[in-house]
């Protein structure tokens, strides 16, 4: 019972916190499908990453906030789209007007060769990732899986930024981080890491920047 009774205050606070949150209400009011919006809004206004014309990769896009935002980024005024967004998620999304979706699991090689089909070739500006795994509140394991997928977003934007792209990843402080801050630091000439004020201060979440791929 008292483990229930716990849990029942745990939700409670959750859902408190919720409602009054104010990223919450303004994701509301602007259309947005989650307050995670404001959290890309911040680290573009910060670095400048989202400019008419470029092609964009959102990389566990679902519900897609972070696609919405990239698009109405892409389309000054409300016109048409200058550039393209390609979303990709293992869970469906309902479709954004003017992204093209990919369902399905970033580690299947099939996936990504239909995401590789959708680029045709062309070289991305910029790859997004609010990729997160299912934590299982074990440290080393929960670690190990954070790490692979940041490790697979780096390899992917290797492949496919050109030379004055930028990836922005999501990571969490902890055991692991500063190996992989390290790794972005091996792989790109310039690194940010940045905190948005939309991500809660109490969540161990963080984000990493990386520009200017180096030669490997």
């Amino acid at each position: 019972m008292k483990i229930r009774t716990k849990s029942r205050k745990v939700d409670k606070a959750w859902l408190s916190d919720h409602v009054n949150d104010p990223y919450v209400k303004l994701a509301q009011r602007d259309g947005y499908r989650s307050r995670a919006a404001y959290k890309l809004q911040e680290i573009d206004a910060a670095l400048g990453l989202v400019r008419p014309g470029q092609v964009v990769v959102d990389l566990g896009s679902a519900p897609g906030a972070w696609s919405q935002y990239l698009r109405r980024r892409l389309a000054p005024a409300g016109g048409a789209a200058q550039g393209e967004v390609i979303a990709l998620d293992l869970l469906p999304m309902e479709p954004v007007d003017g992204v093209r979706f990919v369902q399905g699991d970033f580690r299947d090689a099939e996936v990504l060769a239909q995401l590789e089909a959708l680029l045709a070739g062309r070289k991305l500006d910029l790859v997004v990732s609010d990729m997160a795994p299912n934590l299982s509140g074990v440290a080393p394991a929960d670690a190990a899986r954070i790490a692979h997928l940041v490790e697979l977003a780096v390899d992917f934007a290797c492949a496919h930024l050109k030379p004055q792209g930028t990836l922005v990843v999501k990571v969490f402080h902890g055991s692991g981080h500063s190996q992989l801050v390290r790794l972005f630091k091996d792989r790109f000439r310039t690194v940010k890491p940045i905190k948005p004020k939309a991500s809660r201060a109490r969540s161990a979440e963080t984000f990493l920047a990386g520009t200017g791929l180096k030669a490997i």
